[in-house]
C-alpha cells in the first residue's frame, strides 16, 4: 500500500467525523438521546484515532539511528495497535456504559427529530469516507476478499479505516433504529438498546483490530508469494546453487529484512562468493524492492556432495 493513499483515506475520515462529532453533540444536547451520546463519542474517539495513524505515519519516516539501526517502521504498528485500545476504552466502554445507565434510568427523548437530521447528515458524511477507503483500497487489494486484505496487508491504515467506516456506519444505523423505536413504541428503553448495540459492535471492531495489528507488532515475514520471489532472484545468481534457508521479516509496510543462507560450489573463490552475493542481492531488489535489508551467508552445498538434505530448509510452493 503506498503511504499516500492511506494518507487520502485517514484525512477523508478525520473530516468526516470531526463535522459528525459537532453535529451529533448538538443532536445530543436538545434529544438527550443516549444512542447520540453514545455516536459522539465514538465519532470523536474516530477523529483522535485517525490522528494517531497520522503522527504513526510521520515518524516512521524517521532516519535510523544507532538506538533503531533498522529504523522506525513498525511505528505505523504501534499506533495502529493503540487505535485499537482507543476504540475499545474509549469508544465501546462507554457506549455500553451509557446503554446499561438508559436502560436503568429510562428519560424520555426531546426533540427528536434533531437526532433523525442529525443521524441522515451522519450517514451520508460516513458513506462518502467509506467510498474514499474503499476506493483506496481496492487499488492495493488485487484479487483478495476484504476478509484477506484484512487478514494479510502489511501496512495498518488502509484497513483500520475501513474497518472503522464500517463500523461508524453501522453504528449510526443501530442508533438511528434505536431512536425510530423509542419515537415509535414511546418508550425510551430502545434508545438504551440502540446504544449497547454501538457498543458490542466497537468491542468486536476493535478486538479484530487489536489482534491483527499485534501479529504485525511482534514480527510478521513476508508473504509465501514474495518468498518465493525473493528465493528464485537468489537462485538465479550463477553462483548461488541454491538456498538453504532463508528468513523475512517486516521491518514496517514497505520494508522487509532478508536473512539467507545460500549454497556456493566448493571450487568457488572468494572472489567469486563476494561477487556472487553482491550480484544476488541486485536480483533480490530488483524482484522485490521492499526488500531493503538484505544479510546473506554462504556455505557449501553438503546436499549435493552427500545426497542428504538440509533439516533448516523452508519448503516453498
Amino acid at each position: 500500500m503506498s503511504a499516500g493513499g492511506g494518507t487520502k483515506a485517514i484525512i477523508a475520515a478525520l473530516a468526516a467525523n470531526l463535522a459528525i462529532a459537532v453535529a451529533k453533540f448538538v443532536a445530543f444536547l436538545f434529544t438527550g438521546s443516549s444512542s447520540m451520546i453514545a455516536e459522539s463519542v465514538h465519532s470523536v474517539a474516530d477523529s483522535g484515532n485517525q490522528a494517531l495513524l497520522l503522527l504513526g505515519g510521520k515518524r516512521a519516516q524517521r532516519a535510523r539511528t544507532p538506538q533503531h539501526p533498522f529504523g522506525y517502521g513498525r511505528e505505523r504498528y504501534f499506533y495502529a495497535f493503540v487505535v485499537a485500545v482507543v476504540l475499545f476504552t474509549i469508544g465501546a466502554v462507554f457506549s455500553l456504559y451509557e446503554g446499561w445507565h438508559k436502560l436503568s434510568h429510562p428519560e424520555a427523548l426531546r426533540s427528536p427529530e434533531w437526532a433523525f437530521g442529525v443521524l441522515i447528515f451522519a450517514i451520508i458524511a460516513e458513506s462518502f469516507s467509506f467510498r474514499t477507503a474503499i476506493i483506496e483500497s481496492n487499488h492495493v487489494r488485487g484479487n483478495q476478499s476484504w476478509v484477506q486484505f484484512i487478514r494479510r496487508s502489511k501496512s495498518p491504515e488502509l484497513p483500520v479505516i475501513v474497518l472503522e467506516d464500517l463500523g461508524a456506519l453501522l453504528g449510526l444505523i443501530f442508533a438511528l433504529f434505536g431512536v425510530t423505536m423509542a419515537v415509535v413504541t414511546g418508550d425510551p428503553i430502545w434508545d438504551g438498546i440502540g446504544t449497547i448495540m454501538i457498543g458490542v459492535l466497537l468491542a468486536v471492531i476493535a478486538v479484530i483490530l487489536a489482534i491483527e495489528t499485534k501479529s504485525l507488532l511482534i514480527g510478521e515475514g513476508a508473504g509465501p508469494e514474495v518468498e518465493t520471489r525473493i528465493a528464485e532472484a537468489l537462485e538465479g545468481a550463477p553462483e548461488v546453487t541454491r538456498v538453504i534457508h532463508m528468513r523475512t521479516l517486516h521491518l514496517g509496510p514497505e520494508e522487509i529484512l532478508v536473512a539467507a543462507k545460500i549454497a556456493v560450489d566448493h571450487d568457488d573463490t572468494a572472489a567469486d562468493v563476494a561477487r556472487g552475493i553482491d550480484e544476488a542481492e541486485q536480483r533480490v531488489r530488483a524482484a522485490v524492492p521492499e526488500a531493503r535489508v538484505i544479510y546473506l551467508e554462504p556455505d557449501l552445498d553438503r546436499a549435493r556432495v552427500t545426497g542428504s538434505s538440509d533439516s533448516d530448509v523452508i519448503p516453498r510452493a
